[in-house]
């Protein structure tokens, strides 16, 4: 049991690189048996343990570590693995190890039956009134790594495709400020791609160059499956704002244009939702029946063309057609895109919003609506979702 009124030399450690409210708890309550010291994993460590890059720095970490009231001082770990505090242990000769009952383990405990220091366990239990977080949560269902809504053009980033005719493809980059569902058209598996290396942001880097890095990951030599995923979903997600890409018989595109006006951006905002359907059925095949002409794809090609056009003059009747045309287009050449319940939900929304898409290869998920007012029209349809555009490189 803690002693009332002891000053005696606390010590906890951890990699505290998602700061969050349950930490701080933490250290609240480790406080009360002493002076508390906290050791802090090093970006080494945390690689080499956790296989993954820090979301900030062990200097960031330390920094805001110490800067909470509850803690007397704190360092970087210098050894490694889940023992790395053991030369910081060295330095302070702390009276009592605290873990939490995730971080508790029989070589820890052993550790301080050997140094003859006490070891404490606290539940994890948040601070009256909030939600009880942890690092493995927040990274789990609080990510931050965008997604991407197609717009229109898309397929044309295949190769069997833009191989008939060249042409670019349009994507959003979005804020994940709503449930991201899996097989839903949204780029979900090169996103989790994504949260395997950085499971938190994105990496602060020059964004087309992460986007390559993106594809590569995803396209691997030995993916299982032998499908490449159309560089569309690596840039959309990857790329802030609005993008085209243009692709003449190559997975990469040959350019890259961007736009990031807030006038545009913000009318986009005002005038697209999108309505939650059933995901992608598994085993659901939204190429079998393909038929790709000359023709179709020029359709697609010149679809992209006006609705970019009509997005940048922010004219919402000719991007309306222009939305509609791409879709037409798409689904002309893969008929599978609309099948299951997709009907049922365009004969439900089709008179009420100006033009409609399958977001991806389609086949269910999301139906991604032009509308008079995005805002109004969420009033109404409360199962509508309104979406942010990422704005930044972050």
């Amino acid at each position: 049991m803690k002693e009332q009124g002891s000053q005696k030399k606390v010590f906890v450690s951890g990699c505290y690189d998602l700061l969050h409210s349950g930490h701080v708890e933490f250290f609240r309550q480790a406080a009360e048996y002493g002076d508390l010291y906290v050791g802090i994993g090093s970006d080494a460590t945390i690689l080499g343990y956790k296989h993954h890059k820090t979301v900030y720095s062990e200097q960031e970490r330390l920094f805001m570590v110490k800067s909470i009231r509850y803690v007397k001082d704190a360092y970087i770990n210098a050894g490694s693995g889940v023992m790395d505090f053991i030369p910081t242990v060295d330095i302070v000769k702390p009276d009592v190890l605290i873990v939490n009952e995730d971080g508790g383990n029989e070589d820890k405990r052993r550790f301080c039956e050997e140094r003859g220091i006490e070891y404490v366990v606290l539940q994890r239990v948040p601070q009256e009134g909030l939600t009880a977080r942890s690092s493995t949560d927040l990274k789990r269902t609080a990510s931050m790594i965008p997604t991407r809504l197609d717009i229109a053009g898309t397929w044309i980033d295949q190769p069997y495709v833009s191989l008939y005719a060249p042409g670019w493809a349009i994507t959003i980059s979005l804020e994940p400020t709503f449930e991201i569902r899996e097989r839903c058209g949204l780029s979900t598996s090169t996103r989790n791609v994504i949260r395997r290396v950085w499971p938190y942001q994105l990496p602060n880097m020059d964004p087309e160059m992460l986007a390559r890095l993106v594809f590569c990951l995803e396209n691997h030599p030995e993916r299982e499956d032998g499908i490449i995923s159309g560089a569309q979903d690596a840039i959309g997600i990857c790329m802030p704002g609005l993008s085209r890409h243009y692709y003449d018989r190559h997975f990469w595109p040959e350019r890259i244009e961007s736009c990031v006006d807030e006038q545009v951006l913000n009318w986009l905002e005002n005038h697209l939702v999108m309505i939650p359907m059933e995901p992608r059925k598994p085993g659901c095949n939204v190429v079998e029946g393909k038929d790709i002409t000359e023709e179709k794809v020029k359709a697609l090609a010149k679809a992209a063309d006006d609705c970019w056009t009509a997005i940048l003059a922010c004219d919402l009747k000719g991007f309306a057609a222009a939305y509609k045309a791409s879709f037409d287009a798409q689904v002309a050449m893969f008929p599978g895109m609309v099948q299951g319940c997709v009907n049922d939900y365009i004969k439900q929304y089709a008179d009420l919003v100006m033009a409609y898409k399958m977001p991806g290869a389609g086949g269910g998920g999301y139906l991604a609506c032009v509308v008079e007012d995005a805002t109004q029209f969420a009033s109404k349809h409360p199962e509508a979702i309104t979406l942010t555009i990422r704005r930044s490189g972050m």
